[in-house]
């Protein structure tokens, strides 16, 4: 097995770029590891996990963000209790990336329509659905109209899915990371609330 030692494997600041790096890049790349990470949210009696699509990652600003459906029960569990957590894991890169994170969510709003203006209207199909995401039904289903199913639809015409989209932007407050070297694990914890970093033990 390879000993050879990377440029971030004892280097704070090599580390935080090298996350930036793979969030940012995770967003146009659909082949990323890093693009569809698991997002935690509710609370201790009622935690919920899913996997989501990585929309955006802005480390200037410390956000990342993802797209939902508003009628998504995760959007009441996310408006009663911001604080959730997304988990990265890139079995390539050997790396782990564990974010503790205070959400938002954008309704309708200028970031939504940006967010919106830049979605295909193929990628807009799963916010056509004419009940919410789920709904019980007696028979499985898409939710959606032939129409849509077949993708017979216009631009145009997708835009009535608007009216159930939303942005979920999550403001990242630590990034816990875990590198698997064969020379030795390495993991270190970044607060970007208090600007401070240390290392732990893997």
């Amino acid at each position: 097995m390879s000993q050879e030692v990377v440029s971030y494997y004892e280097d704070f600041k090599e580390i935080e770029k090298k996350i930036w790096d793979l969030l940012t890049n995770a967003v146009t790349d659909r082949t990323s590891e890093f693009r569809t990470p698991v997002f935690i949210c509710g609370n201790d009696k009622d935690l919920d996990g899913r996997v989501v699509v990585l929309r955006k990652a802005d480390q200037k600003n410390s956000f990342v963000q993802y797209h939902s459906d508003i009628r998504s029960s995760k959007i009441e569990k996310i408006k009663k209790n911001p604080n959730c957590s997304i988990l990265f894991y890139g079995k390539q890169e050997k790396i782990q990336l564990r974010l503790k994170t205070e959400c938002k969510v954008h309704f309708n709003d200028d970031v939504t329509k940006e967010s919106w203006d830049k979605t295909g209207h193929i990628s807009r199909k799963c916010y056509l659905v004419t009940n919410g995401p789920g709904t019980e039904s007696d028979k499985p289903t898409s939710g959606l109209d032939n129409k849509f199913d077949n993708f017979d639809y216009t631009k145009e015409e997708s835009e009535a899915g608007y009216k159930n989209f939303c942005v979920i932007r999550c403001k990242v407050k630590s990034i816990e990371w875990l590198y698997l070297a064969a020379k030795g694990h390495r993991r270190a914890f970044f607060d970007l609330e208090k600007n401070k970093k240390n290392w732990l033990v893997p």
